[in-house]
């Protein structure tokens, strides 16, 4: 974020650990949620019984009122071998919780959902032992249902419905939970507006620079179809371009695509990003509601797909978006587990980064 580099003061052991290996990030909250078919009384719980409006739906609720599920949702990724698991904040901004009414709720939301998160980490490495390897929080920031480049208005161009200071806030926000819950780096992702990124990220380097925290941020976009450019109409390499000034500690593509599609995409990002690691979690193929995740591909495929990744030397962090399972992410650690990082270092790896 800063010009200089400071080392960090969460997730530090997180560099070295991204250069010695590939690194999993756990899977799909929404798809696991799903198979819970829960009611709308279990997202109003007690306190928000006489609530105005519907909440079913807003997973981000569930933090407050089915923490159970949340937490068990968390403890089977770690199981299936996650080194890094997601705060269930996707949506926990008070942007996006305006919609249910509950934008006074955000900041308590990322608290208690980072907490769970926290907790969870923290009883898998204590059951694994002593020498038990590092699990960490990775607090999410999902983009918002707003954009800031684009009008929702197609006969005003120019019309917006959300500026830069009020996604700075919103950000900001979240952010001061997820820190006060206990994350231990930052995942900006399903980027599909670079302008609305920017503003998270300003918020993260001013909430960095007031605490005097330095966290790991890992950044995300989403390549929306077979163009390769993200919704604001970046190509990959104009939107690591746009990025890059925030020193992330990775940077990497998910959602909206599976592997198979995602795979030029990845490969251009490795090559554009040389001074940085990459992430990549596709979702499970394509969307198919006959299936019992909504999407296409099992976990076995998937894995296969991350393996032709890995072995080409793009990564060092792979996970899955929609559609994916505890299955998959398993079956991606156990692919994965023998191929070494991509690495800025390594000559294996030197014409790629050099292309």
């Amino acid at each position: 974020m800063n010009a200089t580099a400071v080392p960090y003061t969460r997730g530090a052991a997180l560099p070295a650990l991204l250069a010695e290996r590939i690194l999993i990030l756990d899977g799909a909250m929404g798809t696991m949620i799903q198979r819970h078919r829960l009611s709308e009384a279990d997202f109003r719980g007690e306190r928000l019984r006489d609530h105005a409006k519907d909440l079913k739906g807003n997973n981000d609720l569930l933090v407050l009122t089915r923490p159970d599920v949340v937490r068990r949702i968390h403890e089977q990724y770690l199981a299936a071998g996650a080194d890094l698991i997601e705060t269930n904040t996707f949506g926990a901004t008070s942007i996006a919780q305006e919609d249910y009414g509950l934008a006074h709720l955000a900041r308590e939301m990322n608290r208690a959902a980072a907490a769970l998160a926290r907790e969870a980490a923290d009883r898998q490495m204590a059951a694994d032992g002593p020498g038990a390897r590092p699990r960490f929080v990775a607090g999410a920031l999902g983009p918002t249902p707003k954009t800031a480049s684009i009008s929702p208005d197609v006969n005003d161009p120019g019309a917006r419905n959300v500026g830069f200071d009020q996604l700075r806030d919103a950000y900001r926000e979240q952010a001061e939970g997820l820190l006060e819950g206990g994350a231990d780096l930052f995942l900006v992702e399903t980027i599909f507006d670079t302008l609305n990124a920017k503003a998270a990220i300003f918020a993260l380097d001013e909430l960095m620079e007031a605490t005097g925290e330095r966290v790991p941020v890992i950044i995300s976009g989403t390549v929306t179809d077979a163009s390769g450019r993200i919704l604001s109409g970046q190509t990959v390499q104009a939107f690591w371009h746009s990025v890059r000034h925030a020193r992330p500690l990775a940077v990497g593509l998910n959602c909206a695509l599976g592997a198979a599609v995602m795979r030029p995409y990845i490969e251009e990002l490795s090559k554009v990003a040389a001074d940085t690691f990459v992430s990549c979690y596709p979702n499970a193929g394509l969307p198919n509601p006959m299936s019992e995740t909504g999407f296409d591909e099992t976990p076995q495929v998937t894995g296969t797909l991350l393996e032709d990744f890995a072995k080409s030397g793009f990564l060092n962090i792979a996970g899955g978006c929609c559609g994916t399972t505890p299955e998959h992410i398993a079956e991606i650690a156990r692919r994965l587990k023998p191929y070494r990082p991509r690495s800025r270092q390594d000559p294996l790896f030197g014409a790629l980064l050099a292309a």
